[in-house]
This record gives structure tokens, C-alpha cells and sequence, in this order.
């Protein structure tokens, strides 16, 4: 379940940092009612870019699938045993 916390409550910095500590889940921030900011733990963010990063790369592999760029991995392995000497 998000936490959602007024802007005044970032006085208390220590509490704030606790509660990134504590979920993987982002805090969201409002001012007036209406949202404003997000902050979550560093370990939290570093997993969120890892996840983002591999599902570019699992979609731009997608791609190449669909655009037929690819090899069979028979032919591949082949290549490369005979490229290194195995």
C-alpha cells in the first residue's frame, strides 16, 4: 500500500529516511492536497532502474525477433567454438 505524507512531515527527516528504509515502495509526497514529489531508499531506486533496464533490453530482444535478426544458437555456438579453438 503506498504512503502518501503531507510536505510539512519532511521536517522530521529521520522518520522519513526510516520509512524509505523500511518498503521498496515509494513515498509520495503532496503539497495542498495535490501530489509533488516521490522518494524512495536508494536500494529501491538501484532495483527499480535494474528492472527498467532489463525490460529494455528483453523488449529491444523482442524487436530483434520480430525484425528476424537473430541466429540459432546451434550455428551460433558453432562459430564461436571454432572462433576460439574448443
Amino acid at each position: 500500500m503506498p504512503r502518501i505524507i503531507p510536505i510539512r512531515d519532511l521536517k522530521d527527516t529521520a522518520a522519513i529516511s526510516q520509512m524509505c528504509s523500511e518498503s521498496s515502495e515509494p513515498v509520495f509526497i503532496t503539497k495542498n492536497g495535490y501530489g509533488d514529489m516521490v522518494i524512495m531508499s536508494m536500494k529501491a531506486y538501484e532495483e527499480k532502474m535494474w528492472l527498467l533496464d532489463a525490460y529494455a533490453k528483453l523488449e529491444e530482444a523482442e524487436e530483434d525477433i520480430r525484425s528476424g535478426r537473430m541466429v540459432e544458437a546451434h550455428s551460433s555456438l558453432k562459430a564461436l567454438r571454432e572462433k576460439y579453438g574448443l
